[in-house]
Parts: structure tokens; C-alpha cells; sequence
């Protein structure tokens, strides 16, 4: 990933994180617009619906910041320790966002379509956390590096969904909020995945081609 492209993918994370706890810990998690229209639909959300919302919103803060960095090379090789720190503090907010999130999927907005999306989301989340956790323990760094960047992929869901909202507002409109709501519980991460396997795999090339550019010639020698 070059310079731009990393500098505006760290931009809009710690942007919308920033913009989540200004909007639910400050001004209030009723005045949030997803909770407003939400409230549209039912009557009243229960206290245990707002505990595990603070708590999805508090763990993908947190894990949506420290992702830039537990990805990036040049962190990684200068402050290992601190990488292994903040990693272990990257799955603590994993562990929660995806278990709290998963709750949340079943009082989505949206339909069974909405659910389900935001569902698979989560599970894939927990999963793919899990599969990077064993692959590091096995030592096997680049299989977990490979893992960690399916995770942030869904992590930054958080990112994409919020710019989809306005784009499907000014395409169906406020009365239609529930249909555009199904439809962004699989294009915030669906998409996302699918770009982090392509990069994966364009590395995994690039690596590829290296070893074989720089391969010893072997020089076979006759012998009369």
C-alpha cells in the first residue's frame, strides 16, 4: 500500500472513530442518526440493548485506531513490543465488538437481510481474529499477517458503512431507509473482504516473482 493510500485509510478510521465517541459519549447516543431510525421502528430499546451498544461502540473504537498500526511494516519492525501490546489489545476489542455486534445483528434494522448481514459480519469477525491468534502462536507470521488483514478488512466496516449511508440516502431517500439498510449490511464488508483478498494475493505474487528474480542460476556442466 503506498504512502497516499495508507495515510487515507488511517485518516478515515481514526475520523470515524473520533466521530463515534464525540456522537454517542458526548452528545448522546439518542441523538445518534442509526439509533434515531431505529427507534422509528420499535417502541423502545431495552437497557441491555444500550449496554451492549456502548460496549460494541467502545471495542470498535478501539480496534478500529490500533489497526493501522498492528498492519503497518515499518511500526511493526521498529517497535515489536509495542506491536505485541497493542495486538493484544486489538483482539481484547475484537472479542467484545464481535460478541456485543453479534447481539446487536439480531435487532438490526433492515429485515432478516439486515440481520443476516450484520450476523455473518460478526462471526467472520470473531473467526477471522481466532485464525490469526492460532497462526501466531504457531509462529507462522505471515499466514497471521494474512489473517490480520482479513480482520481489518471487516473491522473497517465501521468506515464503509458510514460512507454508504449517505450515498443510499440521496439514491432511495429517508421512507426507504430500512431497504438501504439491508443492502449496506453486506456492502460495508462483503466488498471489503473481497479487496483484502486481492491485495493478499497481489503480495503473495509480488513475493513470488521476487524469489524467482532472484534465484541462483544453476550452471550444468557436461562431463566427457
Amino acid at each position: 500500500m503506498n504512502k497516499t493510500a495508507s495515510f487515507l485509510f488511517t485518516f478515515l478510521a481514526i475520523g470515524v472513530a473520533g466521530y463515534a465517541i464525540v456522537q454517542y459519549f458526548i452528545i448522546g447516543v439518542d441523538q445518534a442518526g442509526l439509533v434515531q431510525m431505529k427507534l422509528m421502528f420499535l417502541s423502545k430499546l431495552s437497557t441491555f440493548w444500550y449496554i451492549m451498544l456502548f460496549i460494541h461502540i467502545a471495542a470498535s473504537v478501539i480496534a478500529l485506531v490500533i489497526g493501522p498500526f498492528t498492519l503497518s511494516t515499518k511500526f511493526r519492525e521498529k517497535n515489536i513490543i509495542r506491536h505485541k501490546r497493542l495486538g493484544k489489545l486489538y483482539m481484547i476489542g475484537i472479542l467484545f465488538g464481535g460478541v456485543s455486534g453479534l447481539y446487536l445483528a439480531f435487532y438490526a434494522t433492515g429485515g432478516l437481510a439486515g440481520k443476516l448481514g450484520f450476523s455473518l459480519l460478526s462471526i467472520f469477525w470473531l473467526a477471522s481474529a481466532y485464525q490469526a491468534l492460532v497462526r501466531i502462536k504457531a509462529n507462522r507470521v505471515n499466514d497471521h499477517q494474512q489473517w490480520m488483514i482479513r480482520n481489518y478488512a471487516l473491522t473497517f466496516a465501521a468506515v464503509t458503512l458510514r460512507i454508504w449511508l449517505p450515498v443510499f440516502m440521496l439514491l432511495l431517500g429517508l421512507e426507504r431507509f430500512e431497504l438501504s439498510y439491508a443492502i449496506i449490511a453486506w456492502l460495508a464488508w462483503v466488498p471489503n473482504i473481497i479487496i483484502a483478498e486481492l491485495f493478499i494475493q497481489r503480495k503473495l505474487n509480488r513475493k513470488q516473482a521476487h524469489i524467482i528474480t532472484n534465484k541462483p542460476s544453476v550452471i550444468k556442466l557436461d562431463v566427457d
